[in-house]
């Protein structure tokens, strides 16, 4: 399978003749819709129907980042005032009610995602709620117990399963401990790793997504140059052999301002590292065609990987 090992983005609510191209002829692995790409609900089903008209593939990945509430694309098509804490706290108060509304949730969401034909959503947020988290993560967590994200993020990820659309676990190994907001600064962690692993790190463990997105978090105690996302130890000691992730690894936006090199190195220290695929979420197409030029096609693992995700699709 021949894709270039990333996800673009565009910028406005319709494809430029120049976008048509990248996609048509370059590759990419797939494409991330936001609010500037979405204005009704015939508009964006269009859209994306001229996006895998351009990408010749009928399953070509069009993801979205709706997590609800504070998070969420689709504001102009539906109403969508939930958060996963509200899910979280619902489950603290009786664990059964709070499972069938979840579940029932997921079901009438991925309806409309399938609708859109949109097949992959970066959902759930299994980031742990602690007193010092940052305000960025807030209510997009479910819970401060661990136990509860990581059931709650099991059910999620089953449920989207069930439901033929792919999901996107996140912030792996944890963005929770981070008193600083990734977009702007560069979060540095300091908490031994006996604390990371029985809280930060617990959610993610053993969960059967086929996507997890890293978290551009400095963990000191593992590797103290590095943030996750261009960590090797952290990405094959931790998020491979300690979480036992399995599946395809994609970078967080590689734009934020955590990561301090240009668009280019952050995208070949983020694949280097171990990530599979990198994201780019700032839809500026010379930004994107240089990116594109510039990152390999997939490897075999990610190859295979993707053929198993068009398999589930059907």
């Amino acid at each position: 399978m021949r894709k270039k090992a990333i996800i673009i983005s565009i910028k406005g609510y319709y494809l430029s003749l120049k976008e048509q191209a990248l996609i048509t002829n370059e590759k990419p692995w797939g494409l991330i819709l936001f609010k500037r790409n979405i204005k009704s609900l015939s508009q964006v089903k269009n859209l994306i129907k001229k996006i895998r008209k351009c990408s010749k593939d009928p399953k070509f990945p069009v993801l979205i980042d709706e997590e609800g509430e504070t998070v969420s694309r689709l504001g102009k098509i539906i109403n969508h005032n939930f958060s996963q804490k509200l899910f979280g706290d619902i489950y603290q108060y009786n664990p059964k009610i709070a499972l069938t509304i979840y579940k029932n949730y997921i079901d009438h969401l991925t309806s409309l995602l399938k609708k859109i034909g949109i097949n992959v959503n970066t959902v759930p947020v299994l980031d742990v709620i602690r007193k010092t988290t940052n305000k960025i993560i807030g209510t997009r967590s479910f819970s401060d117990n661990p136990l509860t994200v990581k059931k709650l993020g099991e059910v999620c990820v089953k449920q989207y399963k069930k439901n033929k659309i792919g999901s996107v676990i996140k912030h792996i190994p944890g963005h929770g401990c981070s008193t600083i907001d990734s977009h702007y600064k560069t979060p540095k962690v300091k908490i031994n790793y006996r604390n990371l692993c029985k809280i930060d790190f617990y959610p993610f463990k053993s969960n059967s997504s086929q996507f997890a997105m890293t978290a551009h978090i400095l963990y000191s105690v593992i590797d103290k140059k590095n943030v996750a996302t261009f960590s090797k130890k952290v990405i094959s000691q931790i998020i491979r052999k300690k979480i036992g992730f399995k599946g395809i690894l994609i970078s967080d936006d590689i734009s934020m301002k955590a990561l301090k090199y240009n668009l280019v190195e952050n995208a070949k220290k983020s694949l280097i590292a171990g990530c599979n695929i990198v994201l780019y979420c700032a839809g500026n197409y010379k930004d994107s065609y240089k990116l594109i030029k510039e990152v390999p096609f997939i490897d075999k693992f990610t190859s295979k990987k993707t053929s198993e995700f068009y398999k589930f699709l059907r």
